[in-house]
């Protein structure tokens, strides 16, 4: 029997820790159009380039004690556009790319169900976004405080994912799918706020209220 690839827990699901366990709260990030410029089923490594600005953010939100989590849907892999390899290959690049600014990640978490996908577990399944799951993994594994911690993303469902959690907030950019801003400012509430900013460049601004 072929063995599972590394970091596939009971779900399916790609659950990588890469940093300490430890009382604080986080900063959740998509990946693709947020980190990497986005491709379209991003699994190339030669395609994989950072968004101006993603290396100097997570850099100051590790030296601010913040908990960087990437949580990404990856469908592709769900729809046999790519394997675990590829996307594993992509992640070592990030990973290297994002250490030349002296940046880490603490967790990467990658769902690859799709509603039209996989049959019955494709449907609604609780760690794809705006399902909340990747983010409690996460939580559970890094004693993450969710209530003071954010999302980035440039699609509504990973607003949505973070009112799911509980989080303070979210920041919708615009560097990965365009036209999305009235979906995404839409999933705002009263305990629950959602800003605007052209890319995760200007998340910086936010980090020193993320971390006292």
């Amino acid at each position: 029997m072929a063995m599972p690839p590394p970091h596939i827990d009971e779900d399916g699901v790609w659950v990588e820790i890469l940093g300490e366990r430890r009382a604080a709260p986080a900063l959740f990030l998509d990946r693709d159009g947020v980190v990497v410029v986005e491709t379209h089923y991003l699994h190339e490594v030669e395609k994989t380039e950072l968004i101006p600005g993603a290396g100097e953010t997570i850099a100051l939100a590790n030296r601010r004690g913040l908990h960087v989590v990437l949580v990404t849907n990856q469908s592709g892999v769900g729809r046999e556009l790519y394997g675990w390899p590829e996307f594993a290959a992509v992640q070592d690049r990030i990973k290297a790319d994002l250490a030349a600014f002296g940046a880490h990640l603490d967790a990467v978490c990658a769902c690859p169900y799709h509603p039209d996908f996989g049959g019955q577990q494709g449907r609604n399944h609780p760690d794809r976004k705006p399902n909340p799951g990747m983010l409690l993994k996460a939580a559970r594994a890094l004693d993450i405080d969710l209530a003071p911690s954010w999302i980035v993303g440039d699609m509504h469902t990973d607003m949505a994912a973070g009112r799911n959690c509980g989080l303070a907030g979210a920041v919708h950019v615009q560097s990965g799918w365009p036209g999305l801003r009235d979906q995404a400012l839409a999933e705002a509430r009263d305990n629950f706020q959602v800003f605007g900013a052209d890319s995760i460049d200007e998340v910086r601004k936010l980090i020193p209220l993320l971390s006292g």
